[in-house]
């Protein structure tokens, strides 16, 4: 009888420790095929510029109530229904933001969801999208964020409740969740199609918000892009997919236009969130807003919450 319990004991501490291995960093790194190799070259700042726009970066990391919204010294609340992150400084600031940080460090936490430091990321950062990007567009990034002023200031830990204040358990998070895949282009599309699917699902994060989410905080598959309720608690996030609860009834043009103006078919124009999100694409090239809108169009029609009469 001992000697099962103590059989039973040390399986257990073995499985345990597999399953802390396998969910860390290191072990996820290596079931999910190695580490990304970092850009090797001259960054293109251009394009570093281009990637800051698509992907949001000065929504949510910008200094709050001032005007610069390339001071990235962050403090935005983000509510939830797991608790309050606390948006971090990701100015190039050696101290407070990233600016010590190394390529291969920016690259992990883009794409992997891994600190300096070597712990996890919470998803309120969207690398489930962001691993989409690739080393070079990741490292162009980096380099245009260090052309920005540095902000002082560190920025409070999140208010997280149990147990999803368990980074421990964010592994099991990523395993579920994020494949590390890096985009890969469709030879039967076109290349407009391919640089819109890319610019959408990854830098640009839409499914993040346009989408419902499980339990675990995970979205729902079938349910990609259909709208869901604000990740904040302010409303309802729209579905847009070309469902006759979507965007059905819209055109490509349509997409585009509201991706540079905020205005809607119908001379609504977005508000919320959104609005920020549209001050971000305006500054893409056109060909970019045509290019998502061209995706935007053939997403498989989801049917979410009626319109509003």
């Amino acid at each position: 009888m001992k000697r099962t319990i103590g059989f039973l004991l040390a399986a257990g501490l073995v499985l345990l420790g597999l399953g802390l291995f396998i969910t860390s960093p290191t072990g996820l790194a290596l079931i999910k095929g190695g580490r990304a190799s970092v850009h090797v070259g001259a960054p293109d700042l251009a394009n570093g510029k281009l990637m800051f726009a698509a992907g949001g970066c000065s929504s949510c990391h910008a200094t709050e109530n001032q005007p610069d919204k390339t001071r990235l010294g962050g403090g935005h609340a983000l509510k939830s229904e797991f608790g309050t992150f606390h948006v971090p400084n990701i100015s190039p600031h050696p101290r407070d933001g990233i600016g010590a940080w190394t390529g291969e460090q920016f690259l992990a936490a883009m794409r992997e969801g891994v600190s300096p430091a070597g712990t996890h990321y919470y998803p309120s950062f969207p690398y489930a999208s962001y691993q989409r990007m690739t080393p070079k567009d990741v490292a162009d990034l980096f380099a245009y964020i260090q052309t920005l002023p540095p902000v002082e200031g560190k920025i409070r830990g999140h208010e997280i409740r149990f147990p999803f204040n368990i980074r421990l358990a964010l592994g099991g998070w990523k395993l579920l969740f994020a494949d590390q895949r890096q985009f890969e282009p469709d030879p039967s599309r076109s290349a407009a199609w391919n640089r819109g699917k890319y610019l959408v699902e990854g830098p640009g994060h839409c499914a993040e918000c346009h989408s419902p989410r499980n339990a675990l905080g995970g979205i729902v598959a079938d349910k990609r892009f259909g709208g869901g309720p604000d990740p904040e608690g302010k409303g309802y996030v729209p579905n847009i997919t070309p469902h006759a609860t979507g965007i059905g009834d819209w055109s490509k043009k349509d997409i585009a236009y509201l991706l540079e103006s905020g205005f809607t078919p119908e001379y609504d124009s977005v508000g919320g969130s959104m609005t920020p999100v549209v001050g971000n694409t305006s500054q893409l090239p056109a060909e970019d807003r045509a290019a998502m809108a061209e995706y935007i169009a053939t997403l498989p029609p989801v049917e979410g919450r009626p319109k509003k009469k």
